[in-house]
């Protein structure tokens, strides 16, 4: 692995989600892409905007983006600080981008 600059899709991403703004955060995927968090996997944009609004209604979080790794070719995991109300804030999470075509096909959330 090395410490590289963070894609700029993926920098897209990080700055629609501390917006909330939903339409930016799904037009970072691809029409199929996938995200697994908290063990559950949704799929397509529609999958992935309900996923921010179920998230947002239950908590309230800060993303604090602290290194950026290359993986392989068009992966990347990124490492964050996240600190906000719920069990055991703050946490050190892995998001791990795949891309496609210069958009996110798939996202890993992870400890």
């Amino acid at each position: 692995m090395s410490t590289t600059t963070t894609p700029e899709i993926v920098s897209r991403y990080f700055r629609a989600a501390d917006a909330g703004d939903l339409d930016a955060l799904t037009a970072c995927f691809t029409e199929n892409g996938a995200v697994t968090d908290e063990g559950r996997t949704v799929r397509g944009r529609d999958g992935i905007r309900q996923w921010r609004r179920d998230l947002e209604s239950k908590f309230t979080y800060t993303v604090e983006v602290t290194g950026t790794e290359t993986v392989a070719d068009d992966s990347y995991v990124v490492t964050t600080t996240v600190d906000g109300n719920f069990p055991g804030s703050p946490v050190e999470l892995k998001y791990e981008f795949v891309l496609s075509d210069g958009l996110v096909d798939t996202l890993r959330i992870a400890p």
